[in-house]
């Protein structure tokens, strides 16, 4: 009997350990996937303005979802959110908010700005489009977090 008691307190005190490192391992994978599509974001932006260069348009790209004309012309390249269209650039769709209460996941704000959450706290970090580069709108912790 005085074995299967220590027994269940070491079982006790592994467990106490083990679980909180293991949610802030999910978190940082959370983090980790974040700043995977930040990347993938700026690499697509990039390509398709070069893209745009050598076809003679140089209009900046002011969003990252929503239709684009045939001449693409107008400022969208990809959909960010459900990866619809034909010209995914990433493999699978993105974690999009279902509530205000939702955490590691991305809204978007209106056409060129987009709003990620941290998972861990109550922080979000703004990203917006300007001169045909995904930035932060907001420089800070948080966002060297994500993009450095």
């Amino acid at each position: 009997m005085l074995e299967l008691t220590f027994v269940i307190v070491i079982i006790g005190i592994l467990s106490a350990v083990a679980i909180p490192r293991l949610s802030a391992t999910r978190d940082d994978a959370i983090i980790t996937k974040a700043r995977t599509t930040i990347s993938a974001v700026r690499n697509a932006m990039a390509t398709e303005k070069q893209k745009r260069a050598l076809r003679g348009v140089f209009t900046p790209i002011t969003a990252v979802d929503g239709t684009t004309d045939a001449t693409a012309n107008d400022a969208a390249i990809f959909d960010f959110f459900d990866n619809v269209d034909n010209d995914r650039v990433l493999e699978y769709p993105l974690r999009t908010c279902a509530s205000n209460a939702s955490r590691g996941c991305w809204i978007g704000i209106n056409n060129n700005e987009y709003r990620f959450r941290f998972p861990h706290n109550n922080t979000n970090v703004d990203f917006n489009i300007t001169n045909s580069r995904f930035d932060c709108k907001v420089a800070g912790d948080d966002c060297n977090l994500l993009t450095q």
